[in-house]
């Protein structure tokens, strides 16, 4: 990609039976300045265009680079179908197009014929129930590019990332260890300034008891592993923030002091983000060595078919793309 060109965006469809398609769809029907490259089967995109209401010109993809695109023309790589998709309905038979569809998308990002990839939702249970093992997108990508990853949730004011994931509440205390947190502060570190050209990152660790452990009142975690890893790494020259108390890191004043937060466990901070900025929450997933961005909900089965659902979480996570592929393409 050049100053000339649009940057190359595969999205991929998701879960056949969810709303995925549908966003797609009036994704394509946008005037986003991105060539837009749909990972799907072409007759679900073109039914899913028609319960929109939407008119496209669906072409097959040549890998050229453009330098404009007309909305409601897309290109596409074709994914076939195992089975019917019926809206509502996840059906395993699906399951081997779905990972087949995140395969195509994270290859292309791998040899360069596209720029990043943006993902639509994917119903887990539909691929587990088929025999395959799947946890999730972030999971995926990082095994294809054997990379260290950190999911990451962005707003248009608010940067959050997260030491643990999908734990159990209970799993948490034992799963912060100075190895972990060190791997995730310079994976975040590091795609602060590489990505999101962020000169001297500033990250805010939360810690993990109320009050940050008051000073080992309220739990040892904070006196034992997070603050000798965080004086290392400031040892280094990170600047790095905390551990702070979380129910005040997220107050204005403390949001001027940082680029992002790092806490220690999923619901610790994503309320406060998605209370605030919901349609506007991006998922980006950090250390992956191409742009990974995707909508933060999931299939919304009950609106599948209807040409209702919402696609304002689609177009944040393509906008938030090309910003960070044309920022790349000019560092």
């Amino acid at each position: 990609m050049n100053a000339t060109t649009l940057p190359r965006l595969a999205v991929t469809a998701g879960e056949p039976a969810g709303v995925g398609p549908e966003l797609l769809a009036r994704l394509a029907a946008s005037d986003l300045p991105a060539d837009l490259i749909a990972i799907t089967d072409r007759g679900l995109l073109q039914r899913a265009a028609d319960t929109c209401g939407v008119t496209l010109d669906i072409l097959d993809d040549d890998g050229a680079r453009l330098t404009t695109r007309a909305p409601g023309s897309i290109r596409l790589h074709h994914v076939p179908l195992g089975a019917a998709a019926v809206a509502g309905r996840p059906d395993p038979a699906n399951a081997r197009h779905v990972l087949d569809m995140l395969a195509a998308a994270a290859d292309g990002c791998l040899d360069g014929r596209f720029d990043a990839v943006v993902t639509g939702p994917v119903q887990k249970s539909s691929i587990n129930e088929a025999g395959m093992a799947f946890s999730g997108h972030t999971e995926f990508f990082a095994e294809r590019a054997q990379a260290d990853v950190v999911m990451m949730l962005a707003s248009p004011d608010l940067r959050v990332t997260l030491a643990t994931t999908h734990l159990p509440l209970s799993a948490v205390p034992g799963a912060i260890t100075a190895p972990l947190l060190e791997r995730t502060l310079r994976i975040v570190h590091d795609a602060l300034a590489r990505r999101f050209g962020v000169d001297h990152p500033r990250i805010a660790v939360l810690g993990l008891n109320p009050h940050a452990g008051e000073g080992g009142h309220m739990g040892r975690e904070e006196l034992d592993t997070i603050v000798p890893l965080l004086d290392r790494l400031r040892g280094e020259g990170m600047t790095l923030l905390g551990p702070l108390p979380a129910d005040t890191a997220f107050v204005p004043a403390m949001r001027e002091r940082y680029d992002a937060v790092l806490a220690m466990y999923h619901d610790q901070a994503l309320p406060v983000l998605k209370s605030e900025a919901f349609d506007r929450t991006v998922n980006v997933t950090l250390g992956l060595p191409f742009i990974r961005t995707s909508v933060d909900h999931g299939t919304a089965l009950d609106l599948a078919g209807t040409g209702r659902a919402d696609p304002a979480s689609l177009f944040a996570a393509t906008r938030l793309a090309i910003d960070l592929a044309r920022r790349g393409a000019s560092a």
